[in-house]
C-alpha cells in the first residue's frame, strides 16, 4: 500500500512536467527538448524570489506569469519560425535554448544543488495509520496535478481560447482563412504551457533538490508519460505519468538501483507494443 501511495504521488509530480509539453505538443506538433532546462529555469526563479525574503508560496504565484511571458516571447521571437512540415527546425533551436539555459544557469548559479526552503513543510505528513503516513506536498502536488489536467482539458472543450487551440492544431490554414492569427494562437499556447511548466518547476524545487544540469532527466520523464499516455491526451498523459511512477517505485522496491531503469524499459515495451500510446486522444 505505501508503495502504490507513493508511486500516485510521483506520477502526479511526472504529470506536472508532463503537461506543458503534451500542450505543446497537441497544439503545434512541436517537440521541445528543452522543456526539462525550462522546469529547472522555473525552479531556479522560484529559487531567487525566495532569496530575496519572498515566501515560498508568494514566490511560486510570482513565478506563474514569469514563466508566462518567457513563453510568449520564446514562441514569438523563436520557435514561431521554426514551424512547418519539417520538424528538424524545432528540434534544432530547442536542442540550442537547452544549452543555452544550463550553461546560463550554471553561470550564475554554480553547479551546487539547491532547494526552495519551505520551512518544513516538505517534511509534513499525515498519518493514515500507525504504519502508513503520506507526505503533505506530495499529496499537494498530485491534487495540483489532477486539477491542472482537468483545468486543461475544460479549456480546451468549452472556451474560445480552447476552441482556437485546436482549430490551428487541426488545420492551420484554413484557421487562418476563418480569421485566427495563429502564430498569436501558437504564443498564447506556448506562454500556457510555461506556466505549467514554472508551477512543476517551483514545486520540485520545494520537494527536493534542484540543479542546472537537472533538465534532461526531468524532459525524458515528461517525454515518456507523453508517449505513454497518448500524444494529445491530458487525462492520458496523466495516467501515462502514474504508470510511470508506479513502475519506478515497484523496481525502486525490488532493487534501489535499478528504479529509473525500470520506468525505462517499461516505456520501450510499450513503445513497441502500442507506439500510439495507451490513451491516443481525450474525449469528454
Amino acid at each position: 500500500m505505501e508503495t502504490l501511495l507513493q508511486s500516485l504521488l510521483l506520477g502526479g509530480l511526472y504529470g506536472l512536467f508532463a503537461l506543458g509539453q503534451a500542450l505543446i505538443f497537441g497544439v503545434m506538433r512541436l517537440t521541445n527538448t528543452a522543456h526539462g532546462d525550462f522546469i529547472i529555469m522555473g525552479a531556479f526563479i522560484a529559487f531567487a524570489l525566495t532569496a530575496l525574503g519572498i515566501s515560498p508560496w508568494f514566490a511560486l504565484l510570482v513565478t506563474l506569469p514569469i514563466t508566462w511571458l518567457i513563453g510568449y516571447a520564446v514562441q514569438t521571437v523563436v520557435l514561431n519560425g521554426t514551424l512547418g512540415k519539417d520538424p528538424l527546425p524545432s528540434l534544432v533551436v530547442t536542442f540550442g535554448l537547452s544549452i543555452v539555459i544550463q550553461n546560463l544557469l550554471l553561470e550564475l548559479n554554480s553547479a551546487d544543488p539547491r532547494s526552495i526552503p519551505t520551512h518544513g513543510f516538505n517534511t509534513l505528513s499525515w498519518a493514515i495509520t500507525d504504519h502508513l503516513a503520506i507526505g503533505i506536498l506530495p499529496l499537494l502536488i498530485f491534487g495540483i496535478a489532477i486539477a491542472a489536467t482537468a483545468g486543461l482539458q475544460w479549456l480546451f472543450r468549452t472556451t474560445a481560447l480552447g476552441r482556437s487551440f485546436r482549430a490551428v492544431s487541426d488545420d492551420r490554414e484554413i484557421a487562418e482563412l476563418m480569421g485566427l492569427n495563429a502564430r498569436k494562437v501558437f504564443a498564447q499556447a506556448t506562454a500556457l504551457a510555461f506556466a505549467l511548466i514554472g508551477l512543476a518547476g517551483a514545486l520540485q524545487g520545494m520537494r527536493t533538490t534542484i540543479a542546472p544540469t537537472d533538465g534532461p532527466m526531468l524532459l525524458l520523464f515528461a517525454f515518456e508519460a507523453v508517449i505513454i499516455g497518448g500524444m494529445g491526451s491530458f487525462w492520458g498523459t496523466l495516467l501515462g505519468a502514474m504508470l510511470l511512477g508506479i513502475t519506478q517505485q515497484v523496481v525502486f522496491r525490488i532493487d534501489p538501483g535499478w528504479g529509473i531503469w525500470g520506468g525505462h524499459i517499461m516505456f520501450l515495451l510499450i513503445l513497441m507494443v502500442r507506439p500510439e500510446g495507451l490513451f491516443p486522444k481525450t474525449r469528454g
